[in-house]
């Protein structure tokens, strides 16, 4: 369950904030605004601007697999350089990626796994606590700030660009 949660879920929605970047490239064309100005906006004055959302999903990502299968030395680095929205595509692929190489059996014992954040000292949460009530929703968070931020300006985005393609099945 928690490889569907993370692995999959986190990959569908790193391809869905790909095509809502390539709609802010897109509409900053169109409008004839410099893309920098999208780049590095943000919603309010003491949060991230739109770059550094995008570097934390794909960090929340990368970082919450990497810990909830007992492999955080094996994530990618990313040194959070990026100023393009190519960089930031490019970003994204190297995570998606890198949770392709992952598979259900890699998750095996991940729910009772002791999983140490850094900047919590002495402390742990169990797999299914740290996935659920942190890794999880603090992914969405910053995913959605994305979104947020992009639509703020302008761009035509709706909830269906967020979601991304979902299967329904005739009854």
């Amino acid at each position: 369950m928690l490889y569907d949660l993370t692995v999959v879920q986190f990959s569908t929605m790193l391809s869905n904030l790909s095509v809502i970047l390539d709609k802010g490239a897109a509409f900053a064309e169109s409008k004839k605004i410099d893309v920098d100005a999208l780049l590095t906006s943000r919603l309010a004055l003491d949060q991230f601007n739109l770059i550094r959302q995008v570097q934390i999903s794909c960090d929340a990502a990368k970082l919450s697999v990497a810990r909830l299968t007992g492999k955080a030395d094996s994530a990618p680095k990313h040194e959070d350089f990026e100023m393009t929205m190519a960089e930031l595509q490019a970003r994204i692929k190297s995570v998606q990626d890198y949770l392709a190489s992952f598979s259900a059996a890699d998750f095996d014992g991940a729910e009772e796994r002791k999983v140490v954040l850094p900047w919590f000292e002495g402390k742990y949460l169990l797999g299914a606590d740290f996935a659920q009530r942190f890794a999880i929703p603090n992914f969405y968070f910053h995913v959605s700030t994305a979104y947020a931020i992009l639509r703020h300006h302008g761009v035509e985005l709706g909830k269906m660009d967020y979601l991304g393609a979902i299967p329904f099945q005739d009854l």
